[in-house]
C-alpha cells in the first residue's frame, strides 16, 4: 500500500515538472517578446528625441548642423546623451547631409517654391514658416565620425539588424528605422551608406 501510495506521489511530481515547464516554454517568448517591445517604443522615443535637438540647434543657429552628438548636449539642444537600445554597446549609425550639402546659410526661393541644394535637401522658402526637406542621406557608423568630412549630422538610427517586431514607416529592421530633421516618411531619401558612392 505504501509503495503504491509512493508511486502515485511520483508521478504527481513528473506531472506538475512537466506542466511548469511547458507553462515556461510558453512564458519565456512572450515574455521576451515584451521586453523587445518596450526597446522598440524607447527606440522610437529616443530616435525622436535627437530629431527635436537637431532642429533647436537649427534655432539656435540657422542654416549650420551639429558636427557630434555631444554637441546637442553641450548646446542644451538635448538634456542628455541616448545609447542605442537596440545596440547592447549603445553605439547609433548616425544620419549626415551627404558631403557637399548645406554647411551654411541656405538659400532662399521666391515663396512656396522648394530650394535645391547640392547635397540633395530641398526646403520650402522660409516664408512658409516649413522646414526643408531632405532627398538623401549619409549613414555612418558612430566610430567613423572622426573620418567624416565636413560632419552635418541630421539625427540618428539603430546599427542593429534585427528584424522588428513593429513596422515603423513601412520598415520591419531596426537599421532602417530612420530618425532625421528634414523627414519626409511619403517620400524616403536615397541613403547612401559609409564607404559607398551615390549613384
Amino acid at each position: 500500500m505504501e509503495n503504491r501510495r509512493s508511486g502515485y506521489i511520483l508521478i504527481m511530481l513528473l506531472f506538475v515538472v512537466t506542466a511548469m515547464g511547458i507553462g515556461l516554454l510558453v512564458a519565456v517568448p512572450v515574455w521576451q517578446t515584451q521586453i523587445q517591445r518596450e526597446k522598440e517604443e524607447e527606440l522610437i522615443f529616443r530616435g525622436k528625441q535627437y530629431v527635436e535637438a537637431v532642429r533647436i540647434f537649427q534655432i539656435k543657429k540657422p542654416g549650420t548642423f551639429p558636427k557630434t552628438l555631444d554637441e546637442l548636449v553641450q548646446e542644451k539642444c538635448l538634456r542628455r546623451p541616448f545609447s542605442d537600445p537596440m545596440n547592447p554597446e549603445g553605439d547609433w549609425n548616425i544620419i549626415f547631409l551627404p558631403e557637399g550639402g548645406p554647411g551654411g546659410a541656405l538659400r532662399r526661393s521666391r515663396v512656396g517654391t522648394p530650394i535645391q541644394t547640392t547635397g540633395g535637401a530641398s526646403r520650402p522658402d522660409r516664408g512658409q514658416g516649413q522646414a526643408f526637406a531632405v532627398q538623401s542621406i549619409l549613414v555612418a557608423p558612430q566610430s567613423a565620425l572622426s573620418s567624416i568630412r565636413n560632419a552635418q549630422i541630421l539625427g540618428v538610427v539603430s546599427s542593429s539588424t534585427k528584424k522588428s517586431f513593429r513596422i515603423y514607416n513601412n520598415e520591419e529592421s531596426y537599421d532602417r528605422w530612420l530618425f532625421f530633421y528634414g523627414q519626409d516618411s511619403k517620400q524616403p531619401p536615397e541613403i547612401i551608406y559609409y564607404g559607398q558612392s551615390s549613384k
